[in-house]
């Protein structure tokens, strides 16, 4: 079945020239996630069009799906951007509102004191967060309710709350001044007798996070529970806000395009429309280092200069021995910082890891060393027409240059980001680039080494 292209049902609809009341019906069949998709391709007199006859409260759950939304907010007056934000759930609103420059997003911002004093405040206190902190990710769309009520009270309260939140399978209940006691489920609420009290109901040990957690911290073991909703509580144990489900798949997206940054050797994310100067700020520091490591490397293929005029046949295979140790260093390091988010993790744990992950790197060494030994021998004696006793002599050498590099690449997959993290340097960071060249070091001096010992001073094959 073909899968419909509603991007462009949207785009067919709005251009057709209907009027605007029959052209509100039938978009507003769609969701908004394809709504914000189809904005790309209208132009911005069109967009204006189309965000009057929509309407401010779905304009603003369209620009929660956007990915980026300073063009399109900066298409606005600052009147009308700040009445869409306003609309907006204020982790939305504060994720919209970061994509712009400092003094327009002011600008906004002071109007929005003026549209909505408390929508304003939430997005504020977002704002005073770090970008890293779980606080700056919390929603305000969350349904309170007071320990001392009866279910009836209850009720009626989620009713009227549920006109502006729509977070309503989990239920917070504060005490005195905010203060957080639990949680009730909606199906408990809406099955309980009407002038029971509600405190029976509450579940009291129900997870939490408070405000100034570091994300990355966090997102563990807010994974763990899979709550819709998550209350951010302050020091006073009181209840600021909510991290929902979508917030946490937010989270983890962003966690995971940071830590791919990070294996490049970036201090951050780059995107499209970064100017030269700071994507060459976040680039450079490493690449310089790696400069000076690629000379090493370099020097050490040139004082094995002998062996390569002697044995030109190895030169064929040194990308093979350096990429399968790369291969395996990788994998080490990509497993190693898994473990290593781990914050309790013991130093039992570490050497336990580290003889693993060597074990694995021997292992697999010996398994593709054995296979290298088989077809690189044939290849060298029936398509390159050497004698068999030199192909297969070549072909062992080969081998077990690539166990022992795949033995010590794993090690050094390994030990390198245990010994950043140790050292208070984030290993995401440091250990990508640096492994990369240091396993290259490892592969060429195992290989020309082996060659040298194996082939020219045992066997004086080059002779």
């Amino acid at each position: 079945m073909q899968k419909k292209n509603y991007v462009q049902e949207i785009l067919d609809i709005i251009h057709s020239g209907l009027p605007q009341a029959e052209l509100a019906e039938k978009l507003s069949d769609y969701h908004e996630n394809d709504l914000a998709d189809a904005l790309a391709d209208l132009t911005a007199e069109e967009r204006r069009k189309l965000y009057a006859i929509l309407g401010v409260e779905q304009v603003a759950e369209i620009f929660s799906y956007l990915d980026d939304a300073e063009p399109y907010l900066k298409e606005l007056p600052p009147e009308e951007a700040a009445q869409v934000v306003s609309h907006m759930d204020s982790d939305d609103a504060v994720d919209a509102l970061d994509d712009l420059e400092e003094e327009d997003k002011e600008k906004i911002v002071h109007q929005m004191d003026k549209v909505d004093k408390d929508a304003a405040d939430d997005v504020k206190l977002l704002l005073s967060y770090d970008e890293d902190e779980i606080g700056s990710r919390m929603s305000a769309n969350f349904i309170s309710l007071d320990s001392e009520m009866t279910v009836g009270q209850a009720t009626r309260a989620l009713m009227d709350q549920a006109k502006e939140n729509d977070n309503i399978q989990m239920l917070f209940v504060t005490a005195e001044n905010g203060f957080f006691c639990g949680t009730v489920e909606l199906r408990a609420l809406l099955i309980a007798e009407k002038n029971a009290a509600i405190a029976p109901l509450i579940q009291h040990r129900f997870p939490y996070v408070y405000c100034s957690e570091r994300t990355e911290d966090c997102i563990e073991r807010l994974k763990s529970y899979s709550e819709s909703a998550i209350p951010v509580l302050d020091a006073s144990n009181c209840i600021l806000g909510v991290i929902t489900l979508r917030d946490l798949v937010e989270a983890v997206d962003d966690e995971m395009s940071d830590d791919y940054a990070k294996l490049g050797g970036l201090s951050a994310e780059e995107d499209l429309h970064e100017p030269l100067r700071a994507s060459l700020k976040k680039r450079m520091p490493w690449l310089l280092v790696l400069l000076v490591l690629g000379m090493v490397v370099s020097g050490v293929v040139g004082a094995f200069e002998k062996v390569v005029s002697r044995l030109t046949i190895i030169m064929a295979f040194q990308s093979l021995i350096l990429d399968m140790a790369g291969n395996v260093g990788t994998q080490s390091l990509a497993v190693t910082i898994r473990v290593l988010m781990d914050k309790e993790i013991t130093a039992r744990k570490k050497l336990g890891l580290v003889c693993k992950e060597m074990r694995v790197g021997l292992f697999s060494g010996l398994i593709l060393g054995s296979l290298s030994v088989l077809f690189v021998g044939a290849y060298i004696m029936l398509g390159k027409g050497y004698p068999a006793q030199y192909a297969f002599a070549v072909s062992v050498c080969i081998g077990a240059a690539l166990l022992l590099a795949m033995f010590i690449s794993s090690a050094v997959g390994t030990l390198i980001p245990m010994f950043f993290k140790r050292i208070g340097v984030d290993p995401a960071v440091a250990s990508g680039p640096l492994i990369t060249t240091v396993n290259d070091l490892v592969a060429v001096v195992t290989y020309y080494g082996l060659s040298w010992l194996l082939l020219l001073q045992v066997l004086h094959l080059g002779s």
